[in-house]
């Protein structure tokens, strides 16, 4: 990078609770969120699945008013983003003197407004609500979001895994460099849904599905937490999830010197965790695995992880974090932030 580029500000929701502070306090105690149960009738049958649901207490979702009939997914993001940004720079934005970018970052999307539109058309397709359609789509949060901020600076939407955010990040700062935005937000999010949940038991029946958001606030500025490195991901369409994982831990060039915590996208599975268990087997500091915990939220584990390294570092639990994500289906991408 040609300038220094902070991330100056966090906000996440998650199984264990709406905002940063209940994560960290999660994290830093290791307590696990309690699950519940999504329910399905099949065949005369019930289905049950086993995951773990953003709890409806201490909802801090802002007030705006197409937010009323929207999905989680865009409620998660919007407590997520408003945590992020802060009520000082939200009032900049929408008196225009901030240009603030919105990049956001997903890989299953609005999956409960697409399963009771398109359950409606299967049903009578006469019947079927236009009202719930334009929550189907993928960048329909992040429309809302720059809705809800009165921006006009540049938004984007990108599908990916959840190493996706690292590539959100990557985006927001050349719109930096090139003076398109004065700050740029990158946000992800996720919501539950049988579907997804049960396609994600698919690959290994000990997966506990997830949801939840993070966003992270990206300046040009010298401040406590700048991104130090953010090497090119390395795709798992020409090197196996191995030897990506070996090749990106050199390209971040990651020292073990006591001080710098790994943030890792280990779940807990042996055969998904292998990879990232093979190339940092040798390393002696402190390995936090946000996935162990707080379940698996597909492309909001990213986020979530970068934001667990952001508040490591700005709490002064570690001077350098490493950020390493395992993608599910297209990448291993990494990070090192710190002061």
């Amino acid at each position: 990078m040609s300038m220094a580029v902070s991330i100056t500000g966090t906000g996440a929701v998650s199984s264990a609770g709406w905002g940063v502070a209940a994560m960290m306090n999660a994290l830093e105690s290791a307590k696990h969120p309690q699950p519940t149960t999504i329910e399905r009738m099949l065949d005369g049958r019930g289905v049950s699945t086993h995951v773990l649901r953003v709890p409806t207490e201490g909802a801090s979702v802002p007030k705006f008013s197409r937010l009323r009939r929207s999905s989680p997914i865009s409620k998660f993001a919007a407590a997520a983003v408003a945590e992020a940004l802060g009520e000082t720079r939200t009032q900049r934005v929408a008196a225009g003197e901030l240009r603030v970018g919105v990049i956001f970052t997903l890989l299953n999307g609005c999956v409960n407004y697409s399963n009771r539109f398109f359950g409606e058309v299967l049903t009578d397709p006469a019947m079927a609500s236009p009202i719930l359609f334009p929550e189907t789509v993928f960048n329909a949060p992040s429309s809302h979001l720059s809705a809800m901020l009165g921006s006009r600076a540049p938004n984007d939407s990108l599908i990916s895994d959840a190493s996706g955010f690292l590539t959100g990040i990557d985006l927001a700062i050349e719109w930096l460099e090139r003076g398109d935005v004065d700050g740029c937000l990158v946000v992800c999010s996720e919501e539950i849904d049988w579907l997804s949940a049960e396609g994600l038991l698919l690959y290994s029946r000990d997966h506990l599905p997830s949801e939840g958001a993070a966003a992270v606030y990206l300046e040009k500025s010298e401040g406590p937490v700048r991104v130090l490195r953010l090497p090119d991901p390395v795709s798992h369409a020409f090197h196996d999830r191995v030897e990506a994982a070996t090749m990106l831990r050199k390209d971040l060039a990651a020292e073990d010197d006591g001080e710098t915590w790994l943030i890792d996208s280990r779940s807990g599975i042996a055969k998904a965790d292998a990879p990232e268990d093979a190339a940092w087997a040798d390393w002696r500091g402190v390995k936090w695995s946000p996935k162990m915990l707080l379940g698996e939220s597909m492309g909001a584990s990213g986020g979530l992880q970068c934001v667990a390294a952001v508040e490591a570092v700005r709490k002064g639990l570690c001077r350098n974090a490493v950020v390493a994500i395992g993608g599910g289906n297209q990448q291993a991408a990494g990070m090192t932030i710190g002061g």
